[in-house]
């Protein structure tokens, strides 16, 4: 038989805290959001994928932890004796003006889930109608997908895919500061210059409709199926590697 002491260092450190009033019980390092998630409470996120590191930008997952400020669900891990509220009026007032300044900026016509929270918290998107929309040209530099940043949320999700979390390609990543902050790549370089290699995982996590793929852009531009296939087919001729 092992002495205890091995079994005391291997062993799973244990957190015990209060979610809405339910208690739970999680391993040390669990996120407020997985906590959340394992006594069926599901808080709202948008920047946060499950297969990517969380970051906690978009605050739409933010909660009352008892501290000064809001916390970010996805980023803040829980800590013994804490008592959480997911849905107060504060939490619901700071979801609905986050949700609020991100449609006064940016086109969300094709952010299905995102069109949802606005609806579920009730949020007025005329409310900061005189804000500066976000406005920048579409890069149509590739033959698989476009980028339409008019449409980008800025949640980092192609950043990360790129990079560490999935494809070690690095070929976006930010660029300005402040409102002018965007998705670039480096020195702004056409994406097919850059270390891009196509895997389309970028475009799988994006959220709105920032990155598309080439033939959904020219069907929404009116092209028929057939029209689409033989456009994108052509594309990718011209613009092949010599």
């Amino acid at each position: 038989m092992l002495p205890s002491i091995l079994g005391d260092k291997f062993m799973t450190q244990q957190v015990r805290l209060t979610i809405d009033g339910q208690e739970v019980t999680v391993p040390e390092g669990t996120s407020i959001l997985d906590a959340a998630a394992m006594l069926g409470i599901e808080i709202p996120v948008v920047c946060y994928h499950p297969h990517l590191t969380a970051n906690g930008v978009c605050r739409i997952c933010a909660v009352d932890a008892g501290w000064r400020v809001q916390v970010a669900a996805c980023v803040t891990t829980c800590t013994d004796g804490m008592e959480v509220k997911t849905n107060s009026e504060g939490v619901v007032r700071a979801r609905r003006t986050n949700l609020e300044m991100l449609a006064s900026t940016v086109n969300l016509e094709q952010a299905p889930d995102i069109q949802a929270l606005l609806e579920n918290y009730d949020a007025d998107q005329a409310r900061f109608a005189g804000g500066q929309k976000r406005d920048v040209p579409v890069f149509d530099d590739n033959p698989f997908f476009i980028r339409d940043y008019s449409q980008c949320i800025n949640c980092w999700r192609c950043v990360q895919v790129c990079a560490e979390d999935a494809q070690y390609a690095f070929a976006l990543s930010f660029s300005g500061r402040g409102f002018e902050t965007t998705i670039d790549t480096f020195m702004g370089q056409g994406m097919t210059d850059t270390t891009c290699v196509f895997c389309g995982q970028c475009v799988g996590v994006c959220p709105t409709g920032a990155l598309k793929p080439t033939r959904q852009s020219l069907l929404e531009m009116g092209k028929s199926p057939n029209e689409a296939m033989k456009l994108a087919r052509l594309r990718k001729r011209k613009k092949k590697p010599k």
